[in-house]
């Protein structure tokens, strides 16, 4: 498995920024590695990291990279700071960033596959919210999507009790609006699909003892009952990266791969 990390420019953004790449190098002297056609370009995952984290965090903290390697995955992971994967009132624009010019760029840099059906796109925390919005919005984009621990009512959050660390998030991303009925509430875009029957399928967990284990619940029941096909896993788990690295394990195993 190769692990780049590319330094570039985000012309959506307006500056330099990062994103981190695994890519499948199948190997006849490496002990372990990936057994993957060499001549076939590798399904993408594009993985999205958390609030506090960037696009190092799943690299470093859970075994993404063996994971990948044994799948012959290529994994994609950007670096959007505190942004909530949107283009932010007052700020940058992220979604623009991570939606549409990367997707270009992973095609321009990398020799990946671009049918919908090899790629996929997850996260935890914000990146779950970031990760199930993007499938939402566009899905013939993607064969899959997944939530970990993921803020998928953000109409609750953003009503709910200033961030201590960061009081006025919510005025920089929405602008101080309500979020709930609009096109960033995931409840809104589920309600909004053409058609159900061919949104990508969903996967969405949460750990009991996290406190956004009721948004997983709430939005699971609600994209059932429109119609999605979401997978689900329930059980013990805090918002920890102890769960994050078990629960990745269990949505690279779920997702329509080649095996």
């Amino acid at each position: 498995m190769a692990r780049l990390r590319c330094d570039l420019v985000a012309d959506s953004l307006g500056l330099a920024t990062s994103v981190t790449v695994l890519l499948p190098q199948p190997s006849r002297t490496r002990i372990g590695a990936g057994v993957r056609d060499p001549g076939a370009p590798p399904p993408v995952l594009y993985l999205l990291h958390g609030l506090s984290d960037d696009d190092t965090a799943w690299s470093r903290y859970t075994a993404i990279e063996r994971y990948a390697d044994e799948l012959g995955l290529a994994v994609v992971m950007p670096q959007v700071h505190r942004s909530f994967y949107t283009d932010e009132a007052y700020g940058g624009r992220y979604r623009t960033w991570v939606c549409t010019e990367l997707p270009e760029l992973v095609g321009r840099f990398f020799r990946v596959s671009g049918d919908p059906a090899e790629t996929f796109v997850a996260r935890l925390s914000m990146g779950g919210y970031g990760a199930l919005r993007w499938a939402l919005a566009e899905p013939g984009r993607f064969a899959a999507a997944a939530s970990l621990s993921g803020v998928l009512d953000i109409g609750a959050l953003v009503q709910g009790p200033p961030r201590e660390e960061d009081p006025r998030i919510w005025e920089r991303i929405f602008g101080g609006e309500p979020v709930t009925g609009t096109g960033a509430d995931l409840f809104a875009l589920v309600d909004a699909l053409a058609e159900p029957a061919h949104t990508p399928s969903l996967y969405v967990c949460a750990g009991t003892e996290d406190p956004l284990h009721p948004h997983t619940v709430r939005f699971a029941r609600h994209a059932r009952a429109a119609g999605l096909d979401v997978t689900t896993h329930s059980g013990a788990g805090e918002h920890a990266w102890s769960y994050w690295d078990a629960r990745i394990r269990d949505v690279l195993d779920w997702l329509p791969l080649a095996r």
